[in-house]
């Protein structure tokens, strides 16, 4: 019965995102700079707006932008002495990309992620008792759930022990699917997994399996994926494409595509195999054994699931909207859960300012479709929102992009959000139901 559940669920999942991505998706030629646009008046951009974006980003020590909408470039923006060649590091965000190679090298028959980890290392690659090194798995690396300790303290000898991958590092804490802890030294060893199954380096696993069969550039240095922002682009557009460029598929197993960008584990929902994900009911960061409640990026779609890294390295697809947005550059000077290793707190600020990109909202025929009726408008109290199907998230935002009330759906096909303490004018409601997230301006009397 579990199996057939998890086949209606993938089946359910294709259906929807094939029709998220049933528009024909540019995909840019594998050499040259050449790259199709889509000029942003035509998604009802406004210019100011535009303007406002840049400025946020450039204050936040942001070296590059760019927003695709299905393929095309839409915006794409450099700072300072960044330029469009210019490469930089993905740092974990380049974890996303390791989990796509594991789906590859699965796919290939020359590795199981339900195989232990021993199986492609040997035994003997962690001080856990046999029995226990054992229970851990592939699948547990790219989840996250090893259960080895992520905090051994630092000695002289081994001042970074979350990266150290010898076996007097990677020491037992629980059994292997039982605790969740954001834990490189065990991500590390997915590549050397990768590179026992292959027979080849990881330089040029990725190379022959990926970055030529999509124009990407790029090299691995310790761990870490360096890139243009336009690499880092054609990657998220493989991934909205679920795992095709052009006429040429990369990943055929729609299951392990499916399992990659959905909950991984019971513990931390907001992680699939080395990807984050959005909306769902909470979630758990890098150092803290605690699970927050809500989205990870409050006011971001729904659907939204991202490659993220150290200094605030992005890469956000929106299957909903057609959308990948790539920001890479230095630390956007944000503090809170996280820490450095994944910051959320910029994503969930630039999302204020995506969000009211559009002049006036395109999603008219959209909440038609939906059945979304937003009444009375103007409002003096509250605004009624109905839809045909359950209302997942409602957020109202003023003008200026900035989140003042944000709701969690509960199945119903109502809801209300109050307007009583805000001053008159002019509002946005976003609403996400039916896997779709509807824009709607309102006005407070």
């Amino acid at each position: 019965m579990q199996f057939k559940c998890s086949t209606v669920l993938v089946f359910c999942f294709l259906l929807i995102t094939s029709v998220l991505v049933s528009q024909n998706l540019y995909f840019p030629p594998k050499t040259g700079t050449t790259w199709e646009t889509e000029s942003p008046s035509n998604l009802g951009f406004c210019p100011d707006r535009i303007d406002s974006l840049y400025h946020f980003l450039e204050d936040h020590n942001t070296k590059s932008f760019v927003l695709l909408k299905d393929g095309k470039i839409v915006l794409e923006k450099y700072f300072g002495t960044f330029k469009q060649d210019s490469f930089w590091y993905w740092a974990s965000a380049g974890k996303s990309l390791s989990g796509f190679l594991v789906g590859m090298a699965q796919e290939e028959g020359i590795l199981d992620i339900q195989q232990p980890t021993s199986t492609y290392l040997g035994t003997g690659w962690t001080t856990c008792p046999p029995a226990k090194e054992a229970l851990i798995t592939v699948r547990h690396q790219i989840s996250m759930t090893t259960g080895l300790d992520d905090d051994i303290p630092a000695t002289p000898n081994v001042p970074e022990p979350d990266n150290c991958t010898d076996p007097s590092c990677l020491v037992y804490k629980a059994d292997a699917g039982t605790r969740w802890a954001y834990h490189n030294a065990p991500y590390h060893l997915v590549h050397d997994v990768l590179e026992a199954a292959s027979g080849k380096t990881l330089q040029q696993y990725t190379k022959q399996s990926v970055l030529d069969r999509t124009g990407m550039k790029g090299f691995w240095l310790d761990h870490v994926q360096y890139g243009r922002a336009r690499d880092m682009a054609r990657f998220g557009l493989l991934m909205l494409a679920q795992g095709r460029w052009g006429t040429d598929t990369l990943l055929h197993d729609a299951a392990y595509f499916y399992d990659m960008v959905h909950p991984s584990q019971a513990l931390n929902k907001s992680y699939g195999y080395l990807w984050w994900l959005n909306g769902q009911p909470s979630f758990m960061l890098p150092s803290v054994q605690f699970a927050f409640q809500g989205s990870l990026f409050s006011n971001a779609p729904a659907d939204l699931y991202a490659a993220l890294g150290k200094n605030d390295q992005k890469i956000h697809v929106v299957p909903s909207k057609g959308w990948v947005v790539v920001r890479q550059g230095n630390d956007g000077g944000y503090n809170g859960p996280g820490g450095g290793q994944v910051p959320i707190y910029f994503d969930v600020d630039m999302w204020k300012y995506l969000n009211l990109l559009e002049c006036a909202p395109t999603a008219t025929v959209e909440s038609a479709q939906q059945g979304l009726q937003v009444w009375p408008n103007p409002a003096t109290q509250s605004w009624h929102i109905t839809a045909n199907a359950p209302i997942e998230q409602v957020a109202l935002f003023d003008l200026q992009g900035r989140n003042l009330q944000y709701l969690q759906g509960n199945s119903s096909l109502n809801m209300e959000i109050s307007a009583g303490n805000l001053p008159a004018g002019l509002y946005c409601i976003q609403i996400f139901t039916g896997g779709h997230l509807c824009t709607i301006k309102v006005i407070k009397d």
